[in-house]
């Protein structure tokens, strides 16, 4: 376990994403419940996987924000984050 974080937790969020002419889905920001709005620099990886330290499966996002990637999960219609818990 990473020093300082206790644990993690699933954290629903606000995303604005868009949908091309074949329906794949790109996400370009994260709100988070402050009204805080991170844009998404790049989307790195894309694929169908499960969070293994909070539950839960849909397409998970490696995304790229400022200088921290991080994963972002579609579990349709919802979006989550894996949000760490500090000790």
């Amino acid at each position: 376990m990473v020093q300082g974080i206790e644990s993690r937790r699933k954290h629903y969020v606000q995303v604005l994403a868009s949908t091309d002419e074949d329906g794949r889905i790109t996400p370009v920001s994260i709100t988070w419940d402050d009204g805080r709005t991170f844009d998404i620099d790049r989307v790195l990886d894309c694929r169908q996987a499960a969070s293994l330290k909070v539950g839960g499966t849909g397409t998970r996002y490696l995304v790229r924000i400022g200088h921290a990637t991080t994963y972002l999960f579609h579990e349709d219609p919802r979006w989550f984050v894996e949000e760490k818990i500090l000790a």
